[in-house]
């Protein structure tokens, strides 16, 4: 059974990578953030359009490994329509997902965001995972500066 769901989630990664979801600009974006990882040349923006708590669109545009789009396209899928403080909670999550410390009852909250668990296996490619969440982050924030893995 453990394998099936390896190989579930490694076709959800895959599945994502090659068809990336919310993969466009907002034009009229209420906030936006670009994020790059030097370290692979991941470049991903992410547009987000919200009012006072609610996050009524993400999107996403940029070029990078299959664990970036995939990343960038999960997290575009899990957060539109979601109060900003839950994405907040999400990003904790996943962080914690990704270094291995994620409880059962986390990867469940997680849900389909739980296929990124693997990554945690393959450190280098945890930046690559992460790099959306961060400038996701920084969208909602309205930050200027570009965010870096670095």
């Amino acid at each position: 059974m453990q394998s099936e769901l390896k190989d579930l989630y490694q076709d959800l990664i895959l599945d994502h990578g090659r068809h990336p979801r919310n993969f466009r600009e907002i034009a009229d974006a209420t906030g936006h953030a670009e994020g790059y990882n030097p370290l692979c040349g991941d470049k991903v923006t992410v547009f987000a359009s919200f009012d006072q708590d609610k996050i009524d669109d993400v999107a996403f545009q940029g070029k990078g490994c299959a664990i970036s789009q995939a990343s960038a396209s999960l997290m575009t899928q899990v957060i539109k329509g979601q109060p900003r403080a839950r994405a907040q909670q999400l990003f904790e999550l996943v962080q914690k997902m990704v270094k291995d410390d994620a409880t059962t009852e986390d990867l469940t909250e997680l849900g389909k965001l739980a296929a990124l668990a693997g990554v945690k296996d393959f450190p280098s490619r945890v930046k690559c995972a992460t790099l959306p969440w961060h400038t996701l982050l920084a969208a909602l924030n309205k930050a200027h500066d570009p965010v870096s893995t670095e």
